[in-house]
């Protein structure tokens, strides 16, 4: 039997892992249910034969990297490894096990249900990225099962944190935990027909209007921070329309802009009420920024825009902190191992293969940027991903397993 076979035969074993994994909400932030995620996560991977650790961070970084309310919340990382030979090179595959939170009514009794209706399977994590651990780990299984030789020596890390910066996930792990790759498949950033070499990057701001507070009988004795930072928020389309020209013509041939998501977080200060002028109002920018672009320029100038705007807005003063970051990559998809997995997934879905970038952030720049070896995007995928009804569709769970078993069985480096 070959390890597509088995994985057809076995599609049953990915669903039920997948649910598993989905029941464990590790909602991010705080980073709740890490513990019992990466349990289970070691659990399975012993059961694929890989020789597996789990890695706490220490507290004292956490610490230093954590804002306080989630201290009480320790981080975790996994890491496999399966050992053909020392002179086999290595490939490296990753996927992120946090979550976002939920919001909205569900189509079934819960987000965290993973029930399978129609071909797909539902809940928090189901497409971002559960699903792609689900599916290496059949893979994994299908090999063993069917004593089917990788051609490369092989290592899989479960990482934390994701869903904000990931320096206490895949960034730790690639300047402290024992890998050596030499390729890498982040299970996010391609799929279907496309396969990733590529991502923008993120600043996330915090912006705060600083006004002053009066009764609401008497607003003319306040600075109303809500009206400043509406103003501010409006003068943002001036910018929204610059930073549009910015533009990256990514393999597939898709023309990718500079953009800013406005208020994905506002607030009013304490001591809101409705009969209280508002002295402090607080809202979020989301800049994402191209492959092509500076990052530290491209905050310095939104920064810049900041600034100057509400020098224009009468009595309007603000502060800016920088909430988190997430650094841009991209990768000419010339080197051999791209070759190698666009022709896994050519052979799988039998359809061309195209390379492509993707608009969201990802840990890919962790392996091909700080590590400098050949990194590809590549998963399952899904449909409303962060949205209300996030779901995985099974047939493309189980040609993403047969896909990560075709290219350690056919590409050696």
């Amino acid at each position: 039997m070959s390890p597509s076979e088995y994985i057809d035969r076995h599609s049953s074993e990915l669903l039920t892992s997948l649910r598993q994994m989905v029941a464990i909400p590790t909602v991010n932030p705080p980073g709740d249910h890490y513990e019992p995620m990466t349990a289970l996560l070691v659990r399975q991977l012993k059961a694929a034969g890989l020789k597996t650790r789990r890695f706490r961070i220490p507290d004292a970084l956490l610490r230093k990297t954590l804002p306080p309310e989630q201290y009480g919340y320790p981080r975790y990382n996994v890491l496999g490894k399966s050992t053909v030979s020392r002179t086999a090179k290595t490939i490296h595959f990753n996927a992120h096990y946090d979550v976002v939170p939920v919001s909205g009514q569900w189509r079934h009794r819960s987000a965290f249900s993973g029930a399978v209706d129609h071909g797909w399977i539902f809940g928090r994590g189901t497409g971002d990225m559960k699903g792609s651990a689900a599916s290496l780990i059949l893979a994994l299984r299908a090999l063993r099962a069917t004593k089917t030789r990788p051609l490369l020596n092989i290592e899989v890390s479960f990482t934390a944190d994701e869903e904000t910066d990931s320096v206490l996930g895949t960034g730790w792990l690639a300047q402290h935990a024992p890998i050596h790759p030499d390729f890498a498949v982040v299970m996010e950033g391609g799929e279907g027909n496309a396969v990733g070499c590529g991502h923008n990057g993120v600043v996330w701001l915090e912006v705060t209007v600083h006004g002053r507070a009066s009764h609401g009988s008497r607003p003319q004795e306040g600075i109303n921070a809500l009206e400043k930072m509406s103003a501010l928020v409006l003068a943002l389309e001036e910018y929204k329309t610059k930073i549009a020209r910015h533009s990256f013509k990514t393999p597939a041939g898709r023309t990718l802009r500079a953009t800013i998501n406005v208020g994905g977080v506002f607030a009013s200060g304490p001591g809101a009420k409705i009969n209280t002028v508002p002295a402090r109002a607080s809202f979020s920018i989301d800049r994402r920024v191209l492959a092509v672009e500076d990052h530290a320029a491209a905050e310095r100038e939104l920064r810049a825009f900041l600034k100057a705007a509400a020098a224009r807005i009468p009595h309007c003063r603000i502060s800016v902190a920088k909430v988190s970051q997430n650094f841009a990559c991209y990768q000419p998809p010339t080197h051999p191992f791209f070759a190698a997995v666009a022709g896994s997934v050519q052979r799988v879905r039998r359809s061309r293969t195209v390379f492509d970038t993707s608009t969201g952030f990802n840990d890919m720049h962790f392996f091909a940027s700080e590590l400098k070896i050949p990194t590809a995007g590549y998963g399952p995928g899904g449909e409303d991903c962060h949205g209300v009804d996030e779901r995985a569709s099974v047939r493309e769970l189980i040609a993403s397993a047969k896909i990560y078993a075709d290219l350690v069985t056919t590409f050696r480096g």
